[in-house]
């Protein structure tokens, strides 16, 4: 019985996305408490479900999840689907129906995720991809195209975790990172969320208004915050060359006095030098001098991190 009540929750929160702990109840046959519980260990095993408190609250499971490929194995889809069917014939409803359906669906030979648009090609997972991203974005520029409101649970750089309703209205590729711009009804204003910090979006089922924005609107430097901008100067050695082309293009990388010089615009942040520590030996930074200095103690610190006990 509970796992024929947490396979339904499960599969009705596929369909309808929110719904409350009341409702859900009612369909399982189970009292509320029983749904959270459920609902917590449905959390445990990797189910992003959200609990929001309040009148317009309820049990959340965001457009951008699906069942991963590996959720089930051949056997668990056929033992999930006889499970359904036997529920649906103690408990016919629609709303079953619709889950069975959903289950029946689910392809365990997935192709991959790939985006057209004219002669453009854009794969969005990371190697390894595990279809996380991927439907992310996927849920994104479906909300765009629809004019659809997305609600989002965001995680910012310092930690903080925010809920807000918005207006999707262009995607951005800066640097290889993936941006949403957005009118943020908590802000009144539009906003560049970094999607890989979108922890969950989930349709409204709300449309809105394109708003007026001009290609000079979209604040493309965003990243940089309060950090300086500073014109930053490589020496590359030939084993760092094919990274640090992809990195900074090929066109910021040229030959001087016989040794391969990179020189780009760059935010002096926590970032970049987190960057240039990936090239280890293969780079040195030839200026800002500031940026040199605080490579080199980054570099001795974690020297002297991996010292072995008793040498000096």
């Amino acid at each position: 019985m509970k796992m024929q009540a947490m396979l339904r929750i499960l599969f009705r929160l596929l369909q309808q996305r929110k719904m409350s702990a009341r409702a859900l109840a009612a369909e399982t046959g189970v009292s509320e408490r029983s749904v959270y519980r459920y609902v917590e260990e449905l959390i445990v095993a990797g189910v992003p479900l959200d609990i929001i408190r309040g009148r317009s609250g309820g049990i959340c499971l965001p457009d951008t999840y699906r069942l991963p490929e590996n959720f089930f194995t051949a056997e668990e889809y056929a033992a999930a689907a006889n499970a359904m069917h036997a529920l649906y014939e103690q408990l016919p409803d629609e709303a079953l129906a619709g889950a069975i359906e959903k289950l029946a669906r689910q392809k365990k030979a997935d192709s991959r995720n790939l985006t057209f648009s004219g002669n453009v090609l854009v794969d969005s997972g990371t190697w390894g991809d595990v279809y996380h991203f991927t439907d992310k974005l996927k849920v994104l520029e479906e909300a765009i195209a629809q004019c659809e409101c997305l609600d989002l649970f965001y995680i910012d750089r310092g930690g903080r975790e925010s809920r807000r309703v918005v207006e999707p209205h262009l995607l951005v590729l800066k640097q290889n990172i993936w941006y949403v711009y957005a009118w943020c009804r908590t802000r009144g204003a539009f906003r560049l969320f970094r999607i890989g910090r979108i922890r969950s979006a989930r349709n409204t089922g709300e449309t809105f208004a394109r708003r007026e924005f001009a290609r000079e609107d979209v604040p493309l430097r965003f990243e940089f915050d309060s950090a300086e901008l500073v014109t930053l100067r490589l020496e590359v050695l030939p084993k760092a060359l094919p990274d640090v082309e992809e990195w900074l293009g090929v066109d910021n990388i040229r030959a001087e006095n016989g040794a391969l010089v990179a020189e780009a615009s760059m935010p002096q942040d926590e970032l970049l030098l987190s960057k240039l520590l990936s090239f280890g030996d293969g780079i040195r930074v030839l200026a800002p001098a500031p940026v040199a200095d605080a490579l080199a103690d980054r570099a001795r610190a974690l020297a002297e991190l991996y010292r072995p006990a008793g040498k000096g």
